[in-house]
């Protein structure tokens, strides 16, 4: 479940002074002289063993530390940055999230120098928030912090309420070392590794792929016959590795552009997704054949003039040759492995060139080896060019992830759920009859299009996947392409909804009245159930059953896991339907206004007037927890916990058991 664009915000409130509940950072405050007057604020966290703080710098999916302190006449801060000077961080790639994340784990020192500019000793005070994680679930952070600073008896306050002096500090580039994908636990890790590891496979295949195209395979025999005249073995193992080199010399440039600035940038923006969805359906019409992208004759002309050379200079420049007559071939490819790359961190565009380019200089290398099996090879014809028509459809199909990214954070409504469907179906579909040999483009030949097993199979996948998608047009969840697809809310035409609406009740099932903002949250596909705990614990006692609460998150990743490996299993849907109130209480949510009616007081008397800090209240004060996501049963009557709280729980058995037991021990 790859969502780019949930809104990322796990609220933080001042209610966290309560023991029960876990806090797996706690932090410590000092000072020291750095001149006469000037001192160093010290922040010391401590963070638990397997939890890990976000860092300051975190600017994709996950919720970053700010730390601020309050406006005092008495001091001044040293510096323009925002940001406190942090330790490296490190970082991790998030697969479900398609995002890396920026962290802290053990200790950290966060550090900043102030000029004291008041004569009087005062009081400094500050704030702390930000989010610390664990393999399963995420807890908000908050703190106040006060210390007492001696006044500077030469100075003369000169500037009013904390304002800065200048000191040339820049706050977009990290004043930090940044090591790359390193992990917290052993199963980040692996899922780190497992996530470079496909991207190298598909790159690999991507170069495979490559391999088959009219530009390339061609070269092949051509290539051999030379070394094995000229060169020996020697230079065709040179000539691959020059290939490599060069390859991943452009990944090493992808690395500095596509640095993790950008990645943040492409998380978030219209701009770069929209350009990757342009350059993709560009590559797809060149695979069509309808124009052809090449580069300048010159390059090329410059690059064989220096094929004569002796030895391995000479060789080095076959292999530039090469990667260059090929570019118009190979570009499609090898540009949807850049861009693929792109927002996945450093090593990540590099990796995938050296797959590439591995898969590309391998047959050049290894029939320098064995060059009685050239006589195995396929002959040139009409099938590399159906091979390049099939990759344009596949990257026009592709092209259409990077609109629905931009599309969903902005709002746009241009590619709900079953408008991309329906795109992908009509392109499979047409991918279907090319290969059926109904449609032909520029460069496809004339003569009648050969039958062979392989695309006979080729034929059956193709059309079996058109078939597997079209139900979703309906809202049927199709979960292998979840990732790829808009979320459910954007569906239109939901069947489950409307059978449901159509039932003959003038209420849905579960529900007493109305749910409030329902209108701007979404339910769990096939549950009922309401957002307010108030509406939710009125309707539970009016029922008679007892009260499902799900403190979630729009940007709680294992929210979403248990959503849909859980509540979306129909034994637990039957039972939430038919024996809970269910309630869906985000934490996170920071625009929702309530109503008057739904406005609570803290046990200081302040008003709560905003959905999601009364839903962190709640969840602090009347049950101890702070981490999503969390699970709770409870009887309405007394407010007293039934069953649970559950967590990160993925076995549908075990879910359905805790379930259980709310509904006995009412």
């Amino acid at each position: 479940m790859k969502i780019k664009t949930f809104i990322l915000a796990c609220l933080l409130t001042p209610f966290m002074a309560f023991a029960n509940y876990e806090k797996p950072v706690t932090w410590s405050y000092s000072t020291k002289s750095v001149s006469d007057s000037e001192i160093e604020l010290i922040l010391t966290a401590t963070i638990e063993k397997g939890w890990h703080l976000y860092s300051q710098y975190q600017n994709g999916m996950a919720l970053p530390l700010v730390i601020t302190l309050e406006p005092n006449s008495n001091y001044q801060i040293v510096g323009t940055s925002k940001y406190f000077t942090e330790p490296k961080y490190t970082e991790h790639y998030n697969a479900d999230f398609d995002d890396t994340e920026r962290f802290l784990v053990g200790k950290a020192d966060f550090k900043r120098t102030l000029r004291i500019v008041g004569n009087s000793d005062f009081e400094l005070k500050g704030n702390i928030e930000g989010q610390a994680c664990i393999e399963g679930r995420c807890v908000p952070l908050s703190e106040h912090f006060m210390l007492n600073v001696k006044g500077n008896p030469n100075a003369t306050p000169q500037q009013p309420h904390g304002t800065t002096v200048t000191k040339t500090e820049i706050d977009t580039v990290p004043p930090v070392e940044k090591t790359e994908t390193t992990t917290l636990t052993t199963t980040n890790t692996e899922k780190a590794e497992m996530s470079l590891w496909l991207f190298f496979l598909l790159a690999f295949g991507g170069g495979l792929l490559g391999i088959l195209t009219p530009c390339v395979f061609p070269m092949i025999p051509m290539t051999i016959s030379y070394f094995m005249k000229h060169g020996g073995k020697k230079q065709a193992i040179f000539y691959g590795f020059s290939i490599v080199f060069i390859y991943v010399l452009i990944g090493i440039v992808l690395s500095a552009i596509f640095g993790q600035g950008f990645a943040n940038f492409i998380s978030t923006h219209w701009l770069p997704n929209m350009l990757f969805a342009f350059i993709f359906i560009i590559f797809a019409i060149s695979l069509f054949g309808y124009f052809e992208i090449s580069l300048p004759s010159s390059w090329i002309n410059k690059s064989s003039s220096n094929e004569s050379r002796a030895g391995y200079i000479g060789t080095f420049f076959m292999a530039l040759t090469l990667v260059l007559v090929s570019f118009s071939c190979t570009l499609p490819i090898a540009g949807a492995v850049a861009l693929g790359a792109a927002g996945g961190g450093f090593l990540k565009p590099i990796i995938g060139m050296l797959g590439f380019s591995l898969a590309f200089a391998l047959p050049f290398t290894f029939f320098a080896f064995f060059p009685n099996l050239l006589n195995k090879l396929p002959k040139s014809g009409g099938w590399m060019n159906t091979l390049k028509v099939c990759l344009a459809f596949v990257e026009l199909a592709f092209a259409l992830k990077f609109i629905s990214v931009p599309d969903q954070a902005y709002h746009w409504g241009l590619l709900d759920r079953e408008v991309y469907l329906s795109l992908w179906i009509v392109i499979f579909s047409l991918l279907g009859f090319y290969l059926l040999g109904k449609i032909r483009f520029p460069l496809d030949d004339e003569q009648p299009v050969q039958k062979s097993w392989f695309k006979f199979f080729l034929v059956i996948a193709n059309f079996s996947f058109v078939v597997y998608m079209i139900p979703g047009l309906w809202g049927a969840p199709l979960n292998a392409l979840s990732g790829w697809l808009p979320p459910m809310s954007t569906q239109d035409f939901n069947i489950k909804e409307i059978v449901y609406d159509g039932a003959g009740h003038e209420k849905p099932v579960g529900l007493c009245d109305h749910a409030s903002f329902s209108d701007r949250l979404q339910m769990v596909t096939g549950l009922n159930g309401y957002f307010d705990y108030d509406e939710a614990l009125a309707c539970a006692k009016s029922s008679g059953k007892p009260l499902f609460l799900d403190f979630t998150g729009h940007g709680c990743v294992n929210c979403r896991r248990i959503e849909q490996e859980v509540l979306s299993n129909s034994r637990i849907q039957k039972l939430l339907n038919d024996k809970f109130v269910v309630c869906a209480l985000y934490i996170d949510d920071k625009i929702i206004e309530l109503p008057e009616k739904l406005q609570i007081k803290d046990n200081k008397g302040n008003l709560i007037s905003k959905l999601g800090i009364k839903n962190t209240y709640i969840q602090n004060t009347l049950f101890q927890e702070n981490s999503q996501p969390c699970y709770i049963v409870i009887n309405p009557e007394d407010e007293s916990i039934l069953s649970g709280p559950i967590f990160y729980e993925t076995n549908v058995d075990v879910f359905e058991e805790f379930l259980k037991k709310g509904v006995e021990n009412k």
